[in-house]
C-alpha cells in the first residue's frame, strides 16, 4: 500500500464470522445473496439485544418509543411495535404502516411541520396523538376534531431555548421549523386544554446523533426543568413528556459509543426530583437510528476491478441510490468512511487500497475512499455496515432508473 489510506469507521460488536465470511443473524452472506444483490440485511437478534439493553439501562416506568422514519421496512416495523411502547411517525404513510403493524392508535404520535388537513383528519380519527407544531396547527386540528365529533388527543411539540450540544442535527435553540418556541408555548397549551382536547402532553427534542453522553444527560436535565416550568406557568401538568432522543451510533474512526448506562442513571435521579412525577407525569424517549441502525448491513457485489492513475477503483452493483448517507451526500460536511469490508474476505490481512464505488454515472457514487482492504475481485462482497437506519428508505432510489434494494430481516 503506497498511497495514505482514509480510516474506515468501526464495524458494531455483534456480528461473527464462518472462515473469512461474515455472518449476519445465523446466516452467511453467500447464503442471504444468493438471490441477489444489493441487499439490505436486518439481524432481528440485535434488534432485541438492544432494545434489552436499553430497557436495563432505564429508569422503570420510562418507556421507549421507536421513530418509524428511522427504517419503515414492514417486518422490521411489526417487531419494533412488539419490542417498543409506541410508535412515532411523520405522515400519513407512516400512520398506515404503524396501524398495519399492529399498533395501538393510543401508542402512536404524530410530528412534522407540514401536516396536512387529509393527514391531521386520519390521525384524529384512528385516535393518534398529533404533536402540535404551531399555534396555527393547533387550530387546524381542533376545528377538524370538533367537525368530526371528535375529543382530539393534542400533545404540543415545545423548540426549546437549548440545543443538544454535539449533535449531527440540532433540532433546538435556534429559529426553526419544528415546535413551538418555549415562550409562546403556554398559549398553546392553555389554547388546547380550553377546547376540551384530550391533552397529552409536551414533547421536547433538543437533536439527534450525539456521542457525548453528558450532552444528552443535560439535555435531559434541561427537558425536565423545560417542561417543570411550562406546568407552572399553565396550571396544567403534563400527563406525558417525549423527552425525545439524539443517541447517536459510532458511523467513523475514532466514534465512540454513548454510555447508556451513565445516561439511565442521570435520568432515573433528574426524574425522582422532578415534582411532575410526583404529580403523576409519565416519561418517554423517541429514537431510531439507536436502535436499528447497526443493526443493518448493506451487501453489493464487485462487478468490476479497475486501475486509473495509480489508483484501483471496485465498481459495485449498489450505490448511493441505496446508501446515501454513506456516500457522503446525507449532510455531511466532509466526507468521512462508514465501517466497510470484503464481507467474504472478512479475517484476510487489508493488502491495498481502494476505492469502493457504485454503478451510477455520477462521481459523487463512492462507498468509501482510500479504503485499507484485502485483494477483492470480481464477484466478491462489499459490506457497509451501520445500514439499518436511513439506508433504503432514506435514499434516492429510483435516480437514474435502478431501482430499490431488496430488504430481509433474519
Amino acid at each position: 500500500m503506497t498511497a495514505a489510506a482514509k480510516p474506515l469507521g468501526p464495524i458494531p460488536s455483534g456480528y461473527e464470522t464462518i472462515g473469512d465470511e461474515l455472518v449476519i443473524g445465523g446466516h452467511r452472506v453467500s447464503e442471504l445473496t444468493a438471490g441477489g444483490t444489493p441487499l439490505f440485511v436486518y439481524s432481528r437478534t440485535m434488534l432485541e439485544a438492544r432494545m434489552a439493553s436499553l430497557r436495563a439501562a432505564l429508569p422503570v416506568g420510562v418507556g421507549v418509543h421507536y421513530a418509524v422514519k428511522a427504517n419503515p421496512y414492514a417486518p422490521l416495523l411489526r417487531l419494533m411495535a412488539k419490542l417498543a411502547d409506541g410508535l412515532d411517525i411523520a405522515s400519513a404513510g407512516e400512520l398506515a404502516a404503524a396501524l398495519s403493524a399492529g399498533t395501538d392508535p393510543a401508542a402512536i404520535s404524530f410530528a412534522g411541520p407540514g401536516k396536512r388537513d387529509a393527514e391531521l383528519e386520519a390521525a384524529i380519527a384512528a385516535g393518534v396523538t398529533i404533536n402540535l407544531e404551531s399555534a396555527r396547527e393547533a387550530s387546524r386540528a381542533l376545528a377538524i376534531a370538533e367537525r368530526l365529533a371528535v375529543r382530539p388527543r393534542l400533545a404540543v411539540r415545545v423548540n426549546p431555548a437549548f440545543d443538544l450540544r454535539g449533535s449531527g442535527m440540532k433540532m433546538g435553540g435556534r429559529a426553526s421549523p419544528f415546535g413551538i418556541d418555549e415562550a409562546c408555548a403556554a398559549g398553546v397549551i392553555r389554547q388546547v386544554v380550553g377546547a376540551g382536547a384530550d391533552y397529552r402532553g409536551l414533547h421536547i427534542y433538543a437533536g439527534s446523533q450525539s456521542l457525548d453522553s453528558g450532552a444528552i444527560i443535560g439535555a435531559q436535565a434541561a427537558t425536565l426543568m423545560l417542561a417543570e416550568r411550562l406546568a407552572q406557568e399553565c396550571g396544567v401538568t403534563p400527563p406525558t413528556v417525549n423527552l425525545g432522543g439524539g443517541f447517536g451510533i459510532p458511523y467513523f474512526a475514532g466514534d465512540r459509543p454513548v454510555d447508556i448506562a451513565a445516561i439511565g442513571r442521570a435520568l432515573d435521579e433528574a426524574i425522582s426530583a422532578s415534582p411532575l412525577t410526583a404529580a403523576g407525569t409519565r416519561y418517554h424517549l423517541e429514537l431510531g437510528r439507536w436502535l436499528v441502525g447497526e443493526a443493518g448491513v448493506y451487501l453489493a457485489r464487485i462487478l468490476d476491478r479497475k486501475e486509473s492513475g495509480g489508483e484501483t477503483f471496485l465498481v459495485t452493483d449498489g450505490g448511493l441510490h441505496h446508501q446515501l448517507a454513506a456516500s457522503g451526500n446525507f449532510g455531511t460536511v466532509v466526507r468521512r468512511n462508514y465501517p466497510v469490508a470484503i464481507a467474504n474476505r472478512m479475517n484476510a490481512p487489508a493488502e491495498e487500497i481502494a476505492h469502493i464505488v457504485g454503478c451510477l454515472c455520477t462521481p459523487l457514487d463512492r462507498l468509501a475512499e482510500r479504503a485499507a482492504l484485502p485483494v477483492a475481485d470480481v464477484g466478491d462482497l462489499v459490506a457497509v455496515f451501520c445500514a439499518g437506519a436511513y439506508g433504503a428508505s432514506a435514499s434516492p432510489a429510483a435516480f437514474l432508473g435502478q431501482g430499490p434494494a431488496a430488504e430481509v430481516l433474519v
